[in-house]
């Protein structure tokens, strides 16, 4: 069997597939990942063949867009103003930038971009004709060439966010299924681009955490964490004989969000006081900006997350999916500082299930920071509801054992 994968350009999109993809490997089938440029060295640090045809359009740019709009709408939460939604430079006020004239001066570039990565993956799919298409939930390619081409395909979610999702605070109808503003599948005769379009969704999040799905067929599937490839250090195995806290902090929230969303200062702040061990994995800028660090603070850089959460008391974190599902997979109790968005979402239903609690990062002062720690680590309420999600995750088929249904899916089709 040929399966190919189309994934967007931010790699944590697609790192939970990358299991799944192994499996498929280990049993014999074929696997090509259909992908923009900028993506072709975590694909094949993975493991994995790309095919680096897509044109992709900077996801950090649309979150920017996005977050110019809520400032526009007064409903920006930070100080300052949003980053520029195309540099990511500091703006003075948000009506420094006229998003419908850049838009009108960019809507050929963009369309055209558009339109070659949808011919890219079209022909690429003609060219080798898999038998299944896997994507994540923003890659518009994978349903369109299944649709055009009448390929079976399925949804990978990253974690506990759904095409029958809404964007929380956002008016109606906005959701995390990508916009067909250039109208690629009426172009192909694909029908519509919207969340009907799918009919298997592979969801990795424990049951208690699952999204919602109107229509779609549940696949679930027990996360295997993989945050890239790196070394296990020597400190990682000697145990401290207090609680270890990671704390782990994406590099691109500072670049969409602004300045005062760098929250790790304030972490920091919090912990300093509390008789914990700290690890931050913070690099490059964000890590400068932090200074000299105090005592039982450690950075470090490129460590997989499935190696340090494995070994923490608590993780606090921005609300990303792939640090969520790492620590759920862990068993580990969390903290989510989120800004907006599927972090947003995220954080809400962790607190909800319990064993993690939620603090909007624009309101996480030092002290509510430490208070919620100090809660985390001390109540064992929360501590068995994480070990409840981790025994949900593991009592989920592993992708070895998907591989049959997903074979069954590829042949129903043709059948």
């Amino acid at each position: 069997m040929r399966v190919m994968l189309t994934v967007s350009d931010w790699t944590t999109h697609w790192l939970p597939m990358v299991a799944q993809c192994w499996a498929l490997q280990a049993a014999g089938h074929e696997v090509r990942v259909v992908c923009a440029a900028d993506q072709e060295q975590a694909v094949t640090r993975a493991g994995l063949t790309p095919v680096p045809v897509l044109e992709g359009g900077d996801q950090a740019v649309k979150v920017r867009t996005y977050n110019h709009a809520r400032a526009l709408e007064g409903r920006w939460p930070f100080p300052e103003p949003p980053p520029h939604p195309v540099t990511g430079a500091p703006m003075a006020s948000p009506a420094d930038f006229d998003a419908t004239a850049w838009m009108e001066e960019n809507w050929e570039r963009l369309l055209g971009m558009a339109r070659r990565s949808a011919d890219a993956a079209v022909s690429f799919a003609r060219w080798w004709r898999p038998h299944l298409i896997l994507h994540d939930l923003v890659s518009i390619e994978g349903p369109l060439v299944g649709r055009a081409l009448g390929i079976p395909a399925a949804l990978h979610l990253w974690g506990p966010t759904g095409p029958d999702d809404r964007v929380p605070g956002a008016p109606p109808g906005v959701g995390f299924v990508p916009l067909d503003v250039y109208g690629l599948f009426e172009r192909y005769g694909a029908g519509t681009m919207d969340a009907d379009v799918h009919d298997l969704v592979i969801d990795p999040s424990p049951p208690s955490l699952a999204p919602p799905l109107r229509r779609a067929h549940r696949l679930p599937v027990r996360h295997v964490p993989y945050n890239g490839p790196g070394a296990m250090p020597s400190w990682l195995r000697e145990r401290p004989d207090r609680p270890r806290v990671g704390v782990v902090w994406g590099t691109s929230v500072t670049r969409m969000f602004g300045p005062s969303s760098f929250a790790v200062p304030r972490v920091v702040e919090a912990l300093a006081g509390l008789d914990v061990d700290v690890v931050l994995t913070v690099t490059g800028e964000d890590l400068d900006s932090l200074g000299p660090l105090p005592p039982r603070v450690r950075a470090v850089a490129h460590l997989p997350l499935r190696l340090l959460l494995a070994d923490c008391d608590l993780v606090v974190h921005h609300g990303g999916a792939g640090c969520v599902m790492t620590a759920l997979a862990a068993g580990v109790v969390q903290l989510a500082l989120p800004n907006a968005l599927d972090q947003e979402l995220i954080g809400d239903r962790l607190a909800q299930a319990g064993g993690a609690r939620a603090l909007h990062n624009a309101v996480a002062t030092p002290a509510a920071i430490r208070g919620a720690a100090t809660d985390l680590l001390q109540n064992p309420a929360a501590r068995a509801v994480a070990a409840r999600l981790r025994t949900e995750m593991e009592q989920a088929p592993t992708p070895a054992a998907l591989v049959g249904l997903l074979e069954e899916h590829a042949h129903g089709h043709r059948g």
